[in-house]
């Protein structure tokens, strides 16, 4: 595999704050990177996010396609578990190393919640054009994905996205 792909990058550690940030509550926070790589993919593909929609919430408000939505910053692979980005462990470093993001302790592994700072931080991206609607969808996941566990999302994908975990491992989607 490349070694770029380990690269992080601002688009994605924007990204992961933003879909963190919606997660956080007084006591809550995206419970593993399981989950946080399978939303992540369903926030990154602005198309498998509507089919996801449409599947779990068919009466919910479905965002209409952009026009750039085939210009993903950069492609997720298909791994193990189905899709992931090498880049998570930097990504996820650089938020926590920058005090915008912390680890804390679930069931089965961790979990991430924003700081003070990292909450800051997302709402100054919220309020830009370029990232308002990424802050969007990450509260739709929020509302229609957010009480169930990384397992389930994975067997969602498993069951609804052939295309993506019928693909060759280490195959960009």
């Amino acid at each position: 595999m490349r070694s770029d792909l380990f690269a992080p990058s601002v688009e994605g550690e924007a990204r992961l704050l933003l879909l963190i940030d919606a997660f956080t509550g007084p006591t809550a926070n995206l419970e593993g990177r399981t989950k946080l790589a399978k939303l992540d993919f369903l926030l990154r593909y602005p198309r498998f996010f509507r089919r996801a929609l449409e599947i779990r919430a068919p009466h919910a408000t479905v965002p209409e396609p952009e026009p750039s939505e085939g210009n993903i910053e950069q492609r997720m692979v298909r791994y193990r578990y189905g899709p992931w980005d090498p880049a998570y462990f930097a990504l996820l470093g650089s938020l926590i190393g920058r005090g915008l993001i912390t680890p804390v302790s679930h069931r089965s592994g961790v979990g991430y919640r924003t700081t003070e700072e990292g909450a800051r931080a997302a709402r100054d991206l919220v309020e830009t054009d370029a990232w308002s609607d990424v802050a969007g969808r990450a509260r739709l996941l929020k509302r229609h994905f957010g009480a169930v566990s990384g397992t389930f999302l994975m067997k969602f994908i498993y069951d609804h996205f052939p295309e993506v975990t019928g693909a060759a491992w280490h195959e960009q989607l």
